[in-house]
């Protein structure tokens, strides 16, 4: 199964690697790779093959993985279809606990009516007083 976000920790860290072990690394296709050094990945010169210096794989990995990340402001929950921060449909979420410590907020999406998530632990739930009206599902057993 390919992921998303390639793994950097498994790249060794006193090696130069080409397109093509780069790409059997992360089980990748190496028009992908290719792509990444068109957005910025450094290579050692312009000669064949294309050698890539390791520590400089590993932040481009990392920084590529931060690029699309979001931090959401208190009372904001995440929209599946959106894909943007947003407030609930109403005002209105409910909290289903998973640990005893924390749990995910549901809601509905009041754009495109599909459901919203957020993880939230119960020390930081009073963040959304006020701005969300959670309900709360049954306590977590074990």
């Amino acid at each position: 199964m390919r992921k998303r976000h390639p793994n950097y920790r498994l790249v060794k860290i006193h090696r130069n690697y080409t397109v093509e072990e780069i790409a059997k690394l992360f089980d990748i296709h190496k028009n992908t790779v290719r792509q990444w050094i068109k957005e910025g990945l450094e290579t050692i010169n312009d000669k064949r093959p294309i050698l890539i210096l390791s520590p400089v794989l590993m932040a481009f990995l990392q920084a590529h993985r931060l690029k699309n990340k979001q931090t959401y402001k208190p009372g904001k929950l995440c929209c599946v279809r959106c894909r943007a921060p947003r407030l609930p449909a109403g005002n209105m979420a409910d909290y289903n606990p998973v640990t005893e410590k924390f749990g995910n907020l549901v809601a509905i999406c009041p754009d495109c009516n599909s459901l919203m998530n957020r993880r939230v632990s119960m020390a930081r739930i009073g963040e959304f007083n006020g701005k969300v009206d959670i309900s709360f599902r049954k306590h977590f057993d074990d």
